[in-house]
């Protein structure tokens, strides 16, 4: 009942932050989550929530995606992202490589735990640092795009950057822009749950239903308050907050800590 509580009110205000900070729902969920469940768990649970939240946006906006780059972009993502899936499943199961103690407490720094820490820090920094801000490509890579972020969309669930990356020299307008990337991101989050539920049935998913449905809901709930009274604007001192706030989370994954 703790967690279900907890992870609630974290849902709810991290959807609220992402009208604030610029960063996605699954990249600050995801090491809170891990606070509570092991890191392969977490990435599915929030997965879960994740996927749920965007069929809601799917829903309102999703007939203004363009059909084109949606195909060009979204098919090789669907394919990658099973790839990464199975990536994230091999490396869960390696042994830790390397053990210590602080104090009377033992940690342990294991391959997944590390993997996805660096990858955290990786892509928080992507929405901050001017020059991976500004990253953009060309149309012609569509594809070569629509890979590269199913395969790390799959692996640790950050997506969202380089999806935007790829998508915003398409020639798309704010609203299919927008409608465009929600739908891809359903379609990598669908892959990658399709993947990740062969192995986490046992391990966590039904077991916690609950706690996915409250995490959900709250997540909607802080969605639409922000859009009905907030403005969705980039604040650069709540982003840096964050973004310290990630870096410090994973590392102390990445420590085997968390």
């Amino acid at each position: 009942m703790k967690e279900i509580v907890i992870l609630s009110i974290a849902a709810l205000l991290t959807s609220l932050l992402t009208f604030f900070s610029g960063f996605g729902l699954g990249t600050i969920l995801i090491p809170v989550f891990a606070i509570f469940f092991p890191v392969d768990l977490a990435i599915a649970l929030t997965g879960v929530v994740h996927f749920l939240n965007n069929l809601f946006k799917l829903s309102l906006v999703g007939l203004k995606a363009d059909k084109e780059v949606v195909i060009r972009f979204g098919v090789p993502a669907f394919l990658s992202a099973i790839a990464g899936a199975y990536v994230l499943l091999e490396i869960s199961d390696l042994p830790s490589f390397y053990d210590y103690t602080l104090g009377n407490k033992a940690y342990s720094i294991t391959p997944v735990k590390l993997t996805i820490a660096v990858l955290l820090i990786f892509f928080a920094l992507m929405e901050v640092i001017p020059y991976f801000k500004n990253l953009q490509f060309n149309k012609d890579k569509l594809i070569i795009g629509g890979i590269l972020s199913g395969f790390f969309g799959g692996v640790s669930g950050n997506q969202g950057a380089l999806r935007s990356a790829f998508l915003v020299k398409s020639n798309l307008s704010k609203e299919a822009f927008i409608a465009t990337g929600i739908v891809i991101a359903c379609i990598v989050d669908f892959s990658r749950l399709g993947i990740y539920i062969t192995r986490f049935s046992k391990s966590g998913l039904g077991e916690n239903l609950a706690l996915i449905i409250a995490a959900t809901v709250s997540a909607f709930i802080g969605a639409y308050i922000g859009n009905v009274l907030l403005k969705k604007v980039t604040m650069k001192v709540v982003q840096n907050i964050v973004t310290v706030m990630l870096v410090i989370l994973s590392v102390a994954l990445g420590l085997g800590i968390v």
